[in-house]
């Protein structure tokens, strides 16, 4: 096996171990003992390829925002439809992903409402492609929307954004069960529905 390959499984399965635990225990009661016991990995062998506990945990939140974006800006560029039909096909997305790749939701759900206070503004780093790609979307959704002459697109986009904070800081998101998560995405989902289209009913 060349030394290359060899390094790549290595680092993966610290990786995969280390997803597991941060999954299951959020950052503040995980540990690198964990990590290790969990794959029978060596101390040694972790610290030489993540430094501290906290490069390790970056790694993967890095990862959660990476392929969760790929993944978003695949479907979504294959949407089809109007605006509504568009957005249904973006929340479809983000849920598909999670129900695919359940270790990354109590990273991403951190990441999003309480990252460690002192890794904050090294977690927005790593998810500014993620809140690129959703600024992207929303703006694509609201260019085919004629908004009210008083109304900027950059308004609508700011206003859902807090609603959406609003929506994650009534409940601890980072420990949800899947089915609690997949309510807490509709609920993002119906905000921006709300948001969108209004509360009253139109007659045609």
């Amino acid at each position: 096996m060349k030394r290359e390959e060899k390094n790549f499984q290595t680092k993966r399965r610290i990786m995969d171990s280390a997803l597991n635990e941060f999954s299951k225990q959020g950052y503040g009661a995980s540990s690198i003992n964990a990590v290790c016991s969990a794959q029978g990995i060596s101390k040694g062998i972790i610290y030489h390829y993540f430094s501290t506990k906290d490069d390790l945990y970056l790694a993967c939140v890095e990862e959660c925002f990476l392929l969760l974006t790929e993944h978003l800006a695949k479907k979504v560029q294959a949407a089809e439809g109007d605006a509504k039909a568009q957005m249904e096909e973006y929340f479809t997305a983000r849920l598909s992903f999670f129900a695919q790749h359940s270790v990354y939701q109590r990273i991403f759900c951190e990441s999003i409402t309480a990252p460690p206070a002192h890794l904050k503004s090294e977690v927005q780093k790593r998810k500014k492609p993620f809140d690129t790609l959703n600024i992207s979307i929303l703006e694509k959704l609201l260019s085919s929307i004629a908004l009210r002459p008083q109304i900027t697109i950059t308004e609508v986009i700011d206003t859902f954004r807090q609603f959406q904070d609003f929506i994650n800081a009534k409940q601890q998101i980072s420990e949800l069960s899947a089915s609690e998560f997949e309510e807490q995405e509709k609920n993002c989902r119906k905000a921006l529905d709300i948001l969108l289209y209004g509360v009253a009913e139109r007659k045609e």
